[in-house]
């Protein structure tokens, strides 16, 4: 299949030297959700920016639908859609008003923009409100509405930042079912931003997992899980326990691997989880370590990420929230 998106090679540096971009660089195929994950401030959105023509990287160059976006940024502009993180929607116009204004930006008029707009509302469960003011909206219809926004002119590629950020759960999982069917029924390629775990995991027919600027892991969310062999093991630890004695403990035994302490969380791998249960909490117990709670899983992204990152992907965007106040 060919690319949709191209990104090679870019680097992005912001001043005082925040080096958002670090080489960079992944591939889209035609007619596919692709998603970036990662935390807050890994450079997700700065991709976006470089990608649809509103930010100009210092190295490296990327190409959509088959454009180049440093040669050819009109060009671009054509062929893509764009929702951003923060809502679009010109809120003293209704929902009518704000996608005929957005195809006449694109030089539609007539009979094709009237049916266009119509098709939208219908499509985005917005036919009832189209005439209200987008301020009027909950947030779940407004971003329904900036969606619908971004698919007036038939772009070839979409980009979705961010786009369930704010959203209940209910309302979020309403909006993965409109995306999985926009890319089914408009033959579109969509490029998601998400720091939701699940969303990439659901959403994503292929994904590219990004740490401070670069590209760690890249493949279907599935084979990324099953690089990571056998179950995880998640043991929340009773009060007064130490590294040491808890270290000491696991060191010997060969049922489980990639042990990692944090506060009253123990974390392992295993290769067969529910035989290695056993094994463990007899060499705790005999090490005088208390156990509260043992949990069996399979491998999940967050652990995907731990194995390339060193750090748990709440972490991460722990880490960045406090940087960033």
């Amino acid at each position: 299949m060919s690319h949709a998106i191209e990104a090679e090679g870019l680097v992005k540096t912001y001043p005082k030297g925040v080096r958002a971009l670090d080489g960079l660089g992944f591939a889209v195929e035609e007619g596919t959700i692709f998603g970036l994950l990662g935390p807050n401030g890994a450079g997700k959105s700065t991709t976006v920016k470089v990608l649809t023509t509103l930010s100009r990287p210092d190295a490296g160059g990327a190409r959509v639908a088959g454009l180049d976006v440093l040669r050819r940024p009109d060009r671009v502009r054509r062929v893509i859609g764009l929702v951003s993180q923060r809502s679009a929607v010109d809120p003293e116009a209704t929902g009518r008003e704000n996608l005929t204004l957005q195809g006449r930006l694109y030089g539609m008029e007539g009979r094709e923009l009237r049916g266009r707009v119509a098709e939208l509302l219908e499509r985005f469960g917005l036919a009832g409100a189209g005439k209200r003011v987008a301020r009027d909206y909950s947030g779940g219809m407004q971003r329904r509405l900036d969606i619908a926004t971004g698919l007036v002119h038939r772009p070839k590629v979409l980009f979705l930042d961010e786009p369930t950020t704010g959203l209940d759960p209910e309302v979020r999982a309403d909006m993965w079912r409109m995306i999985r069917e926009l890319a089914r029924d408009e033959g579109l390629t969509i490029l998601l931003t998400t720091h939701y775990l699940e969303e990439a995991d659901r959403l994503a027919s292929r994904l590219a997992i990004v740490d401070r600027g670069r590209v760690v892991a890249e493949g279907t969310p599935e084979a990324l899980k099953s690089e990571l062999r056998g179950d995880a093991l998640q043991i929340e630890l009773g009060d007064g326990q130490t590294n040491g004695e808890v270290h000491r403990a696991l060191a010997s035994l060969a049922e489980v691997r990639d042990v990692v302490l944090e506060g009253r969380r123990l974390r392992a791998r295993a290769d067969d989880g529910p035989r290695a249960v056993p094994v463990v909490l007899q060499a705790l117990e005999s090490a005088g370590v208390r156990v509260a709670s043992v949990t069996v899983s399979r491998p999940s992204l967050d652990d995907v990420y731990l194995r390339h990152t060193g750090r748990r992907f709440e972490e991460a965007d722990r880490a960045e929230e406090v940087k960033t106040r």
